[in-house]
């Protein structure tokens, strides 16, 4: 798998093989085949500036385990399931 940024401030559509259509928002990332990473379409955009490849692998450009900002908390409080604390105790 081949990550794939969108750099622009616009909402991109880019042609994939099959039929297939990737849809990025601005500043978003999606990840293609290896194979779709040499389209046409794919190194068009590149060359425009409009996307940037991040990388290869299953989990390439991905940023929550370094960025500790992004990870959720799971240590410390826990979110209540129940009611509140009205009626009868």
């Amino acid at each position: 798998m081949i990550t794939l940024l969108n750099q622009t401030s616009k909402f991109l559509r880019i042609a994939l093989s099959r039929g297939k259509v990737l849809r990025l928002g601005p500043r978003k990332e999606g990840q293609v085949s290896s194979n779709d990473a040499g389209l046409d379409s794919i190194k068009r955009l590149v060359d425009d500036g409009s996307i940037k490849i991040m990388g290869a692998g299953a989990q390439a450009g991905s940023s929550a385990a370094a960025n500790p900002a992004l990870r959720t908390n799971v240590q410390g409080h826990h979110t209540r399931v129940g009611g509140g604390r009205r009626g009868d105790r």
